[in-house]
């Protein structure tokens, strides 16, 4: 087993040849449990509820339920494609996978084998993703935020997969982990992805993180991405912006990772990017208790537009853009490159 495998051990979406089966993400790190979808709407519903997250996963999932859907004599292929498109919005990546079958036609074998290609594509992206960014490490710490691993791809992940690749080249000596609410997906999955591969890292409360670039123990913030714009605005989990920010002023670099399927060419900047808004209920309460005050209001956005200006480094299979621009994101993504 090579390095890269040691520490690339899980699978969150498996095709079973009748069903599309996702490890419910929702029950980690405590319950490894694994939700079967046989329809579209399942698969839809499953999205929504963030059985199944990330937005490299989110397309992949999208993918296989277009293949439940023609596979069932009943199900009309628009109508399924229209309500897997309204799962969520913010994440471009379920709109380009649902194009990219849309071509392909009706024939089930073909849709199939088409989901098959994103799926692998996407594994091969992150382990390109994973080389291209860890040779700008030198060394030291690294803090994400949200999970971008194995868990919210196809494997091996978007900003975790650098991390993997990193740590395994010696370039990383201790990864940081936001704890990222209200889901707590930084706590409850970046973290299980860790320990369970064995890097090591030590998760911090959101609010922490200035205070850790301040103490000089992080070089890099690496996170992944939602939507990427043309002018290399990106749209993350709610509380990149402010990490960007903290960075830039202690001199932290900061990098965006992400697949090219999540660079989206036809928007112009963050400003039109639309952000969702997810029920105040997530942020009233954790684990399903009541945190706050009866009567109390909440305003849930969960991702936020993080400034070209304030990446250092957005890295995709394609290549690595440095001080990110209009310029230099057309040239890498709209100067022929396949």
């Amino acid at each position: 087993m090579s390095d890269l495998d040691r520490h690339d051990t899980i699978r969150a979406v498996h095709w079973r040849g009748d069903r599309l089966s996702l490890l419910d993400q929702r029950r980690l790190p405590f319950e490894e449990v694994f939700v079967d979808c046989v329809s579209a709407a399942e698969v839809a519903q499953a999205i929504k509820d963030l059985v199944v997250r990330g937005a490299p996963a989110i397309g992949i999932a999208a993918a296989w339920g277009v293949v439940l859907a023609a596979r069932n004599e009943f199900a009309r292929l628009d109508q399924a494609l229209a309500v897997l498109r309204a799962s969520r919005p913010t994440a471009v990546n379920l709109m380009w996978a649902l194009d990219r079958m849309q071509g392909v036609g009706s024939d089930p074998a073909a849709l199939a084998a088409e989901a098959q290609a994103i799926q692998e594509e996407d594994l091969a992206a992150n382990r390109r993703m994973g080389e291209l960014g860890a040779a700008l490490l030198d060394g030291g710490g690294v803090l994400t935020h949200c999970n971008t691993g194995s868990l919210a791809t196809a494997g091996f992940g978007t900003a975790l997969g650098v991390i993997r690749s990193g740590y395994g080249a010696g370039r990383i000596s201790q990864v940081y982990a936001g704890e990222t609410r209200p889901w707590l997906q930084g706590a409850r999955l970046t973290m299980y992805e860790l320990v369970r591969d064995g890097i090591p890292a030590q998760l911090i409360a959101d609010s922490a993180a200035a205070h850790l670039m301040r103490s000089g123990a992080v070089q890099w913030v690496i996170v992944g991405a939602d939507r990427i714009a043309a002018n290399g605005d990106t749209a993350n989990k709610i509380g990149t912006y402010q990490l960007a920010i903290a960075a830039r002023h202690h001199g932290v670099k900061f990098m965006v990772v992400a697949p090219s399927s999540t660079v989206d060419m036809a928007t112009p900047d963050g400003a039109a990017i639309e952000i969702e808004l997810r029920a105040a209920d997530e942020l009233l309460a954790l684990g399903g208790k009541r945190t706050v005050v009866e009567g109390a209001q909440a305003w849930n956005p969960v991702f936020d537009v993080t400034p070209a200006t304030l990446i250092d480094a957005i890295v995709t299979e394609r290549g690595v853009i440095r001080h990110p621009d209009r310029h230099a994101m057309e040239n890498l993504f709209l100067s022929g490159h396949d």
